[in-house]
Parts: C-alpha cells; structure tokens; sequence
C-alpha cells in the first residue's frame, strides 16, 4: 500500500473509532488491528472482486456482541478509500419478521418463535428479493428494511435504507450467517432450561433446524466469501451482549432495553446454532479472525 494511501485510510479509520468510544469501551492496538488484520481482510476481498465479473457477497458472520457492525464500517472504509469500490451493507438482523407475524408464528407453531433470532424469524422472502435486487445487471435503486431492536419490530418504510447504485461489494453480517444444521440425534438432548422446559417435544428445533438445511442454505450459498469472528467462548457472548444492551440504551430514543437476567435468557435463544458454528466456521470460513477476551483480535487464519 503507498504510504499516501495508508495515512489516508489511517485518519478517517481514526476518526469513525473515536465515534464509536464515546458510546463504548476504548478500542485497543488501533493501528496493529488496522494492519494486521482489516488491510489483510481487505486485501482478500479486493482479489476476490477483481476474479469475478459480477457484484461480490461477502458474509461477515459472529457472535452476538462480536463487533460485526463496528467491523464492517471498517471494511467499507478501507475499501472505498483504498480500492475506490463502492459497498453496500446490511444486517440478517433487520430481516426479521415484524412483531405482529412472530407473535402468529408463535401461536401456529412453539411460543419460542415470539423471540427474534433463530431461522424461521426472519422474512426470507424479502432476503432472497434483496439479493436479487443487488445483483440484476439493469440495477434499480431500491429499499433494504431496517429493524428498531428496542421496539423489537421492523422500521417503517419511509425509514429504510435506500441503495441508490449497483455496489461492486455487498457485506452481508449476521449472527447464524453461514450456519449449517445438525444431524436430528444431536437436536434431542436440550442444551439449555430454555429448551428443556418450553421445548420438550422438539417442535422448535426441528423446525429451526429444518429451516437451516433448506431455504437458509441457500441464501448463504449466494455468499462470494464467509469471515467469522471466533469469539473466546460462550460466555464472552454473553458479557458483550449485556455491552452492547447498554450502547443502545445511550442511542436509543425510547430506552427499552434489557436487563442482565433478561440478557442471559434471550441468548439461551442463540445458544445451539452459536456453539456449532465455533466448532465447524473456522475449519469452513474463507477467514477467521480469533477475538480475545478484551474484544481485541490476536491471530487471522485464511483457509
């Protein structure tokens, strides 16, 4: 990289991080994790673009609390002030379904689906429409949803994200993205009170699990590249998503948030998928970045 270039990218990386600390913890070794680690990624993603005619699916996949947001705000500014591409993102998370469809999910079905996160919660429909919109060679401008976590319901549309051009890279970041299911046998020993106590004949995670090996399958199958975010463990999820229940009690307007228990309860939600995807995305990941117990990355492994 020319060194212009990479004073460049230093400042404006330096100053979208010193946002983010005033709502958060401060960010450790800024300029190690710039060039160890989001140059490199960027690098990877940049090859990929200059191999394929077409618009690129990058699947930026972690755990609850891991940083994907933070992360890929980093990646789109390396990559617009690097390599001048234009990037477009968005969450799985602002596809879940509205309020008023879980709650008749959840009467249909297992009163679990009443709380977003698993496959089955989110419109799939509407993904697939995305995807679709995204990569059409007479691209039109079009919306993407967004979804207001502390009203737990989907954004009006006047509040949607508008993609006014064709991107030349699409960062696709989500908690279950690139999760694969598991083989009925392992489903039947609940893994958590959660599932014990509400879901005892399996209709839930039969169904989730269902959903996972069909139409979940091929929306990751859209994905160029997949980069996972190794957390530490479990419990790290848990203490970084109580972190981020309080950044969003700073930003948001009507301060409905949870509390600690309330916290340990709704990742019980996350909890299989989360555990399966530790054992087998760092073996299927294109990248892994492995995140130590202060949230700072410590090794990157391409496979």
């Amino acid at each position: 990289m020319k060194t212009s270039d990479f004073l460049s990218v230093r400042k404006k990386y330096l100053k979208y991080l010193k946002k983010q600390e005033i709502l958060g913890q401060p960010f450790q070794d800024k300029y190690g994790q710039l060039k160890n680690y989001y140059i490199p990624i960027c690098n990877l993603i940049y090859k990929n673009y200059l191999t394929k005619n077409k618009v690129i699916i990058i699947g930026l996949s972690g755990s609850q609390g891991s940083g994907k947001s933070t992360i890929t705000e980093i990646l789109k500014i390396i990559l617009k002030t690097k390599y001048n591409l234009n990037t477009v993102s968005f969450s799985i998370d602002d596809f879940y379904k509205t309020l008023a469809e879980r709650k008749k999910l959840s009467k249909k079905s297992n009163k679990l689906f009443f709380t977003r996160g698993v496959p089955a919660t989110h419109d799939t429909k509407l993904l697939l429409k995305t995807f679709k919109n995204l990569q059409k060679k007479s691209f039109k401008k079009f919306l993407i949803p967004k979804f207001d976590k502390s009203k737990d319901d989907r954004m009006t549309r006047s509040k949607w994200k508008i993609v006014k051009r064709k991107p030349d890279v699409v960062i696709f970041e989500g908690w279950c993205v690139g999760a694969k299911h598991q083989k009925k046998h392992e489903l039947k020993k609940p893994i958590n009170f959660l599932e014990k106590e509400f879901d005892p004949k399996l209709i839930w995670r039969k169904k989730v699990n269902n959903q996972l090996k069909n139409i979940y399958s091929t929306i990751f199958k859209k994905i160029d590249k997949l980069i996972f975010l190794k957390v530490p463990s479990f419990q790290s999820v848990y203490r970084w998503r109580l972190l981020q229940e309080r950044k969003l009690q700073l930003t948001s307007k009507s301060k409905k948030t949870m509390s600690s228990s309330q916290v340990k309860r709704f990742i019980m939600f996350y909890e299989r998928i989360t555990k399966q995807m530790m054992k087998d995305l760092p073996k299927r990941a294109q990248a892994v970045l492995y995140l130590d117990k202060k949230h700072k990355f410590f090794k990157i492994r391409f496979n």
